[in-house]
């Protein structure tokens, strides 16, 4: 069983490691495009008149792509108990408390997904669009809400691991 958790949980940060560096890489075109573009018309005095159409907008929505998934890849290695609480206990006493504190991110994992799935809904049946792009909304919100998903999915593994069997957060197999 916890060979099955271990092995599952590396495939479900592989695949938020991809989608986050994903997302990280087109907000990095986009803002190169559109500085770019601005400072071509700057030094051509606006003969070259290029722009990249609602930049702002996408760099937003890659941002927030870009943290859910790495939020999701990273859950295990980015929380720290505090250590005053913990200091002197036993490893595998310290790791069943950083169990139980995953369990808090498994349970607001499942509260954004629900939100935001619910927000996709209703996205989808008023016709909602984005400002500048206009963008339907509702692929937006669902994007966002299985990342979300994936961060509880991720943190209840973790917490399944370490208030189950003292296991430690990071793998011992090297991620």
């Amino acid at each position: 069983m916890q060979s099955f958790l271990e092995r599952a949980s590396h495939w479900l940060a592989l695949v938020c490691r991809v989608v986050a560096g994903i997302a990280l890489v087109a907000l990095l075109v986009v803002t190169i495009a559109d500085v770019g573009t601005r400072y071509l018309s700057r030094l051509t005095e606006g003969a070259i008149a290029l722009r990249v159409s609602g930049s702002v907008e996408l760099v937003s929505y890659l941002m927030l792509c870009s943290l859910l998934a790495a939020m999701a890849a990273n859950v295990e290695k980015s929380q720290v108990v505090v250590e005053a609480f913990s200091h002197g206990l036993a490893p595998g006493i310290k790791n069943r408390l950083q169990g139980v504190y995953l369990l808090g991110f498994a349970a607001l994992g499942v509260v954004l997904f629900i939100g935001l799935l619910d927000s996709a809904t209703a996205a989808a049946r008023h016709g909602e669009v984005t400002q500048d792009l206009r963008l339907p909304m509702g692929p937006i919100y669902q994007a966002a809400a299985v990342l979300s998903l994936l961060l509880g999915l991720r943190s209840l593994i973790h917490a399944l691991l370490g208030a189950l069997f003292g296991a430690e957060g990071e793998m011992s197999h090297g991620e």
